[in-house]
């Protein structure tokens, strides 16, 4: 039998030529202090942190020491930086913010946020098509957030992005996966391209769910930095998502509209004990 990390080794997969064995993407917004966000990092065991810009700024500002602990715990984990244009609602703005961000991380990588509705903080998808291609042609590797809307995915395709993150519900929301059809209809129709869900996420088994569907990834935030307890429940996800991934990998057994029985049913009567004790 294979060790845990060897079979990780074997299931590796790849963002824009780079390798990960992770499929856990840790949010930094929100925890309840910057030892308790490195903490739930390394429990998490996750290779890809996002922060949003705008976010890190105000606390840089404030020298409370969430850049350096970010900086750090990165650097002890090997873990890659993703920046992202929270909180931006033009094109315009989105890609300024991406170009600042390549500046001061010294990444291409950009995970790409254009708000639509304030209430539901829902994406727009002609603003964030048009970032996404403006982004793509400056040499960005753009991390869409999008809907599941299978015609916005293909246009950010077109744009090119190499990958797709669909909501599974609104930011922070903890629903889960509230369109299951629509997340299924990308993946068969998209077999080929990462998919990463990333949102509304808010139990272990929402992301054991996803990942049986045959996503490539998790991201989330909210679900970890609002637990009471956000270093084990990043241990949670952690090991959520491993199952999720080994049962995808094992096969799901088809759903049934009717009861099948799990004991074969023959002529023969079915006899406790050897023949020998029988009389």
């Amino acid at each position: 039998m294979k060790s845990d990390t060897s079979a990780r080794l074997t299931d590796a997969w790849q963002i824009a030529g780079v390798t990960f064995t992770s499929r856990f993407l840790l949010g930094t917004a929100g925890y309840p202090s910057p030892q308790a966000l490195r903490q739930a990092m390394l429990a998490a065991g996750a290779q890809v942190v996002t922060v949003g810009l705008k976010r890190q700024l105000a606390a840089a500002a404030g020298d409370n020491g969430f850049v350096a602990m970010i900086r750090r715990t990165l650097s002890e984990t090997g873990a890659r930086l993703l920046p992202n244009t929270a909180g931006c609602t033009t094109a315009r703005e989105a890609v300024q913010l991406a170009q600042m961000a390549r500046e001061l991380y010294d990444t291409p990588w950009i995970k790409l946020e254009v708000v639509g509705d304030e209430y539901t903080l829902q994406p727009d998808p002609v603003q964030l098509v048009e970032a996404a291609a403006q982004l793509a042609r400056d040499g960005f590797t753009v991390f869409p957030y999008c809907t599941d809307d299978l015609v916005t995915c293909k246009r950010l395709l077109d744009a090119g992005c190499p990958l797709l993150m669909p909501w599974g519900a609104p930011i922070g929301s903890g629903q889960g996966l509230i369109n299951p059809f629509a997340l299924r209809l990308l993946r068969e129709r998209l077999p080929d391209v990462p998919l990463i869900i990333d949102a509304g996420i808010g139990a272990p088994s929402h992301a054991a769910q996803a990942m049986e569907m045959g996503f490539d990834a998790v991201l989330l935030n909210s679900a970890v930095s609002q637990s009471p307890d956000p270093v084990r429940m990043a241990g949670a996800f952690r090991f959520g998502i491993e199952a999720g991934r080994a049962a995808y990998l094992a096969g799901v057994m088809a759903k049934q509209d009717f009861a099948v029985a799990t004991t074969p049913v023959t002529g023969d009567p079915f006899l406790i004990g050897s023949p020998s004790n029988l009389p």
